[in-house]
């Protein structure tokens, strides 16, 4: 097995675990609990981050889909505190990281409609994870929504200053996360 795969394998199998802990309701009950949660939810750090990351890389409007996402996280969210319920929501989080992770590693510019209709579903799958936590006030909302804007944008300078100038190194950070997205949906579906 190439040593760059059996890389990929180990990351992969070792965030198997941490799927099972995705949205269990541990994004509290307040500001600075919801700021958090982006951070350590492996699955909301690495899609915002690619999202930002994409951005710059791929569209012409550099705020545009991290935008688009934060806003329909919070409409997905405020949908599940009022019950909507999308089952299964897990695997459909575990397939956004593998399918955004997968559009860094794309050899062609997918149209910004299509891009931003998959940024946006999955943003609304994002927020609806977290929908029922919302029943303890806005302030879990409110920081979800800070902690994500600081990861598109923390996305974007890195897409700024690293990758702009090394597609390969984007190219494989898209794969890497792609492979990851895959060991965590199907921990997901199993």
């Amino acid at each position: 097995m190439e040593k760059r795969t059996s890389h990929l394998l180990a990351v992969v199998l070792l965030g198997l675990p941490v799927a099972a802990l995705a949205h269990t309701g541990h994004a509290g009950h307040g500001f600075f609990d919801g700021l958090a949660h982006p951070f350590f939810g492996l699955d909301h750090l690495l899609a915002m981050l690619v999202v930002g990351i994409w951005s710059v890389l791929h569209a012409r409007q550099v705020w545009l889909a991290p935008l688009c996402f934060v806003t329909l996280l919070a409409a997905g969210a405020v949908l599940g505190q009022h019950g909507l319920s999308v089952p299964p929501l897990e695997p459909l989080v575990a397939a956004s990281v593998l399918v955004l992770g997968a559009l860094l590693t794309l050899p062609f510019k997918p149209a910004n409609s299509v891009a931003l209709a998959l940024v946006g579903g999955f943003a609304v799958f994002h927020g609806l994870a977290h929908g029922g936590e919302l029943a303890a006030g806005g302030g879990v909302l409110s920081g979800m929504v800070v902690g994500s804007i600081l990861l598109h944008a923390t996305g974007m300078a890195f897409a700024h200053c690293v990758l702009k100038e090394r597609p390969r190194l984007a190219q494989g950070l898209g794969q890497f996360v792609a492979v990851f997205g895959g060991g965590l949906l199907l921990a997901a579906v199993s």
